[in-house]
């Protein structure tokens, strides 16, 4: 039973530093890096290395990313496999793993190959659409996130 509590405690914790990294990663590092022109005085970052410098960012997060994914997927497996299956939590968790792995091994990757071809790679509306979507992809896996953790911590209350 003790394992049990170390295995939910350390799931919970996974997906709050997993919605903390998301919240800090687009609401705090991405505006920062891509206005560098409000904070330094002797020296100004253009959108393209702002870019470059965001991207890698991302792909390296893309390894926790991918550490998520196959946490979450194990996880609520193995609830449901003993019988703690739940709608909510099945539908976020999926949604979790859907999200994860796409922002992680399509969007990441499809950016980080057009900002290698150059600065004209990244003025097109390709790369523009594919970037709103890694966006919106971003914002549905922390909705994800905070509704898997909140309603995985009901049902830890409720049993």
């Amino acid at each position: 039973m003790k394992r049990n509590i170390y295995i939910d405690f350390s799931y919970f914790i996974v997906l709050a530093a997993s919605f903390g990294a998301v919240l800090v990663l687009g609401a705090f590092v991405a505006p920062v890096v891509f206005h560098t022109d409000k904070i330094l005085v002797a020296m100004i970052i253009d959108n393209y290395n702002a870019g470059i410098i965001m991207g890698e960012i991302f792909h390296r997060f893309s390894y926790w990313i991918y550490f998520l994914a196959l946490f979450v997927a194990v996880y609520e497996a193995a609830k449901y496999k003993t019988g703690e299956r739940d709608a909510v939590s099945f539908a976020s968790a999926v949604t979790v793993l859907f999200s994860a792995l796409m922002f992680s091994s399509v969007y990441a990757p499809k950016i980080l190959a057009m900002q290698a071809m150059g600065i004209e790679a990244t003025q097109s509306d390709t790369f523009s659409n594919i970037h709103i979507a890694s966006e919106i992809d971003f914002k549905i896996l922390a909705v994800a996130l905070l509704v898997l953790f909140v309603r995985r911590l009901m049902l830890l209350r409720i049993s």
